[in-house]
């Protein structure tokens, strides 16, 4: 294994530990000290691949981010149509699937969004971001249950809420289709 093989291996440590870290202990109460020892390198590898953990946190979420829109490329066909029970499938399961395999991501960016405003702001703007990307979606739907922007702020409220809910004992499948129905119904006033 060359030098470069190696940095990478050891960078894909770091960010699997601190997931690890993250998800239970939560990202305020991890140390750096912490996430190499976890990781099962010496400390001082760290700052070769992060200047912070903060950085660090930055790296994870361009992952997250990346994940998301490989997730949107591959998940199937994209329909924007949101009187259509399976554009409103597509959509929730895209969201479900990244939350579950980023879960400690998202976490830990609320939790730094307390005490770091540069991440409260990057929150902020990721939220209204990904509504945007969907706002047009609901121009399908024939009566929205309010304005559009109080209508999407519902849904995304109501997904994210339940995605943070911590359903471990709920199979994917089975929240995907109970989300579906529930914003579906919301949206178009009928079941599907």
């Amino acid at each position: 294994m060359n030098r470069k093989e190696r940095a990478a291996e050891t960078e894909a440590a770091l960010k699997a530990a601190a997931k690890r870290l993250f998800a239970t202990r939560g990202y305020l109460n991890t140390k750096i000290t912490d996430i190499t020892r976890e990781a099962g390198r010496a400390a001082g590898s760290f700052y070769n691949h992060f200047a912070s953990k903060e950085e660090l946190l930055e790296a994870l979420l361009a992952d997250l981010g990346a994940s998301g829109d490989e997730e949107v490329r591959t998940g199937g066909e994209h329909n924007p149509d949101f009187s259509d029970p399976a554009a409103v499938r597509f959509h929730v399961q895209v969201y479900w699937k990244v939350y579950r395999e980023h879960q400690a991501t998202i976490r830990a960016l609320r939790q730094a969004a307390l005490v770091n405003e540069d991440f409260a702001r990057k929150r902020d703007e990721g939220v209204r971001h990904e509504m945007a990307e969907l706002a047009d979606h609901l121009d399908y739907v024939a009566e929205l249950p309010a304005t559009r922007e109080l209508t999407m702020t519902m849904m995304w409220a109501l997904i994210d809420g339940f995605a943070q809910a911590r359903h471990d004992d709920l199979a994917d499948e089975e929240a995907i289709e109970a989300l579906t129905r529930f914003v579906y119904r919301g949206l178009n006033g009928r079941d599907y």
